[in-house]
């Protein structure tokens, strides 16, 4: 189910060593069974993981290309059209840490099987897939990224978008999605897994609005507590609930999460 909202963000602070700071301009969310901005924001103050829900809807999108669109797409694409209007035009970037991995073990049993792999399969498998069909249907020719960073892809999707926006784009369209690793990969998981995607419109801080900053903390902590969410879901969270500060520790470094106003 997805969700739209709206909340700005960033200045820098004075002394701080700060990698980058960026506004939420607007946002949406697809998971479980939370509907409404209201609902996240109560599940922001007492998260927990979500129960997967049937796949969205998608009634935004052509009905030619909603067919090919498998699950995890749906869910990406879900937030990305749920975000408010004014997003055709400007740079989007596309992140998840590991993609689709249901899709990746049936090529893989394909090969074994030495049966020839499905050009379609192929094509929606890679990380550009789902940005690609939604600049197909919305006929948006703004550039495209898709970035994967192991444990620093959420960090590394703001650090891009940042960037974008130091290089003169008016906003940046984030989008952010994850889905349980497959059957055969959970030993290697390192956090829950739970299907979920947000979208966030960002932009440059505005004087007197809320910001957000994104800053190297260190090397690279030790494993400590197990965690209770995906990073990325967290992420959410953190924003969601007004927290003061979040620290993750990412595959090289430590990074530290902070709301300013």
């Amino acid at each position: 189910m997805h969700v739209t909202g709206g909340s700005a963000v960033p200045v820098r602070e004075r002394g701080q060593d700060v990698a980058a700071t960026f506004g939420i301009r607007a946002w949406s969310a697809w998971g479980g069974d939370l509907h409404d901005p209201d609902a996240w924001r109560a599940w922001g103050t007492a998260p927990g993981l979500l129960t997967q829900a049937e796949a969205p809807a998608l009634p935004e999108m052509a009905p030619m290309l909603r067919r090919r669109v498998p699950l995890l797409g749906r869910v990406a694409l879900a937030s990305a059209y749920g975000c408010p209007p004014g997003c055709e035009g400007i740079p989007v970037v596309f992140a998840s840490r590991h993609g689709d991995t249901g899709r990746l073990l049936e090529m893989l049993k394909d090969l074994a099987a030495g049966e020839a792999l499905s050009p379609t399969a192929f094509g929606l498998s890679v990380h550009n897939a789902t940005g690609a069909l939604r600049s197909i249907d919305r006929a948006d020719p703004a550039n495209l990224q898709a970035l994967s960073a192991g444990r620093d892809t959420v960090e590394m999707a703001v650090l891009e978008a940042c960037s974008l926006l130091a290089d003169g784009a008016p906003e940046v369209l984030l989008v952010y999605y994850e889905a349980p690793l497959a059957q055969p990969y959970q030993p290697f998981a390192d956090e829950p897994g739970c299907l979920h995607s947000w979208c966030w419109r960002i932009g440059q801080p505005r004087e007197g609005e809320p910001a957000f900053s994104l800053a190297l903390a260190g090397s690279a902590a030790e494993a400590g507590v197990a965690p209770q969410l995906p990073h990325g879901l967290d992420v959410l969270r953190f924003v969601l609930a007004g927290d003061a500060e979040l620290t993750h520790a990412g595959e090289n470094a430590t990074w530290r999460w902070r709301r300013h106003g």
